[in-house]
Parts: C-alpha cells; structure tokens; sequence
C-alpha cells in the first residue's frame, strides 16, 4: 500500500469531505465530546477555506490505496511566506508515514510557488501535529498573529531549494 500526494482543489468532493472530518476532530478534542453535524456545518462556514484555491493558497489531498486520508493547505501571506493550515491524516491512517509525505508534499508546493518560510499556529492539545512539526523541522516561534482565539502554539520552517 502506498501514499500519493496530489494538488486538489479545496472545494472537491474528497477535500471537502477530508476538511469536514479535519474540523470534526479538532472540535470534538476542544470540547471533549463528539462535535454535532450542525457544529460542523457552522464551524465550516466562513472559515476562509476559499483562500485554499490559486492565487491565494493551495491544497492537498493524500491517498493511501486510493482513498482520500490526508490533507494540507496553504494560504499566502506574501511573497515569501505562507500559512500552513488543515493538516489532517485520517485516524486509521496514521501512522503509516502519510503526515511526513503529506509535510513534504506541502513544501514542494510552496517552494515551487517562490516561498521561502512556512509557519502555523495550533493548540496546546493536538500534541500529535505538533511532534509532527517538531520531528520535520518546524520550530516554535513567538506569536504571529492574534486573530485565533484557539491558537496557542506557533511554528515556523525555512524552506531551502529542493
């Protein structure tokens, strides 16, 4: 079985359903109880997924077989640096080396946008996503913004040309 990571727009049935499940998780972990349908739905409203598309972000999708089971996005800050955001892997299909390729997928694309830093934000509680950080090179840095209330922990990497 292996991963392919593809650029897919934000909106597809699969990224779509990907970022569904993405926002479900880290609902459900914030509150300590399974988020609803109806929560979802609002938290997915105006969430500002649109800039995920060209020309102000990217997204993509991992497959493991065949099946959607990751995601990541992009969203353009300036000419250098971009945001990473909705980095997802599907809870059974972790552990199988899809976030490090999807990682890896991510930067690709930012390099070949004419990037040169990626930075994040995240809470304290998704320890996962940030070991994965950690683990592939992203190291923590001073607040860059104010605007998430949720956001409690911030990463950046420089990227170097592939």
């Amino acid at each position: 079985m292996t991963w392919t990571m593809t650029p897919e727009p934000f909106d597809s049935a699969d990224a779509a359903r990907l970022r569904w499940d993405y926002y479900d998780e880290v609902a459900s972990r914030y509150w300590g109880r399974p988020a609803t349908a109806d929560e979802i739905e609002d938290g997915l409203t105006d969430d500002g997924a649109e800039l995920l598309g060209d020309p102000t972000g990217d997204f993509v999708v991992g497959r493991f077989a065949g099946r959607a089971a990751a995601c990541a996005g992009l969203v353009l800050v300036d000419a250098e640096v971009a945001e990473l955001t909705r980095v997802f892997v599907r809870p059974e299909f972790r552990g199988t080396g899809g976030g490090a390729l999807l990682l890896a997928a991510v930067e690709s694309r930012a390099r070949a946008l004419g990037l040169s830093r990626l930075r994040l934000d995240t809470r304290h509680d998704l320890v996962e996503a940030r070991g994965l950080y950690a683990k592939h090179g992203y190291r923590e840095v001073p607040a860059f913004h104010h605007r998430d209330p949720y956001a409690e922990r911030w990463f950046a990497k420089e990227l170097r040309a592939a």
